[in-house]
């Protein structure tokens, strides 16, 4: 991108172009980019504005790479640069951060306060911090479908923040998602009636006293009598960047508020599908001292489960949230 370009990347969520561009608009810099999907790309490094941190967009739908800043000595000013950062691109990515659990906690909290999973095991020393484990010998995972954390909760969380303490030598990534851009990918008509919904999610069915999850996960999971649900708009406003998000996950979503299940079903599943598609996601692989900071309200993740035989053990910290308005 040559000097002369008068706009500033930051604001850009289409995150690739092949040529110079003055002046423009957020808006027409997401439809030109949009447009332009059948061309060479190359990568675009989006200044910041704090010295030392650099943002490298990952995708043109989700997530950016952080580097070039120590989460151990986070400055107030670096940590506003991260929350407007994640605010725009839905998941951010560092790579060989040295966080022990207490500086795992501090970095979160410049986010937020600390909202501690009831479901999860927690990590001994540091109860905040939830252990995602898998043993060389178990053969489910934990997060393995398309789903966002604590959509079943009144507030639900801002976002989690996962550390890579023991990774498999192969396999073992994630993936995410953009919800704002599956939703802006709908007709007219479609998002019409979505903006009219609302749905009842629960986590009855993956922590509860009856449900076969816990039983398959070797007592990774714990507290069953902890249930419950909350009910919110099919279409919410990103209390960060205001774009509309789809907010439905096959995870936790149960049926829309005055339908039935059954009657819920068939829509649900196609906007799980549309969702789905490879277009609005990125896959992150892993490394010791990697980081992921995801928003829940703009994205969906997905565990990939193709590691059996080895000893995979993440931290996460959830970020406390507020509850939800309609876009």
């Amino acid at each position: 991108m040559s000097g002369s370009a008068t706009f500033s990347f930051t604001a850009v969520e289409t995150l690739y172009v092949d040529t110079c561009v003055e002046g423009p608009d957020r808006t027409t810099v997401r439809r030109l980019l949009a447009s332009w999907n059948s061309k060479a790309f190359r990568p675009v490094v989006v200044p910041s504005r704090v010295v030392g941190v650099k943002i490298t967009p990952v995708s043109v739908h989700v997530g950016a790479e952080v580097s070039d800043v120590d989460l151990r000595a986070l400055t107030a000013e670096q940590a506003a640069e991260l929350a407007a950062a994640w605010g725009e691109y839905g998941v951010l990515f560092f790579r060989d951060q040295e966080l022990e659990p207490d500086d795992h906690i501090v970095f979160a909290e410049h986010f937020g306060s600390i909202d501690v999973n009831k479901f999860f095991q927690k990590v001994e020393s540091h109860p905040q911090i939830a252990q995602v484990l898998k043993e060389p010998d178990q053969k489910r995972n934990i997060g393995s479908a398309w789903h966002t954390d604590h959509s079943y909760d009144a507030e639900p969380a801002r976002g989690s923040i996962l550390v890579a303490r023991e990774v498999p030598p192969t396999g073992g990534d994630t993936l995410f998602l953009s919800v704002a851009a599956a939703y802006d990918a709908l007709s007219d008509g479609l998002k019409t009636t979505l903006l009219s919904l609302r749905a009842r999610h629960s986590n009855e069915h993956v922590f509860g006293k009856t449900s076969e999850h816990p039983k398959q996960l070797n007592g990774r999971f714990e507290n069953p009598e902890l249930t419950g649900g909350a009910e919110h708009p099919v279409v919410i406003k990103h209390p960060v960047s205001g774009r509309p998000c789809l907010y439905v996950n096959r995870g936790f979503t149960t049926n829309f508020v005055g339908w039935t299940e059954e009657e819920s079903a068939p829509l649900l599943e196609y906007l799980y599908e549309h969702t789905a598609q490879p277009e609005f996601t990125y896959r992150f692989s892993w490394e010791e001292g990697s980081i992921a900071m995801w928003d829940n309200r703009s994205t969906w993740h997905f565990a990939e489960n193709d590691y059996h035989g080895h000893r995979r053990l993440m931290h996460r910290i959830t970020v406390a949230g507020e509850a939800l308005a309609s876009a």
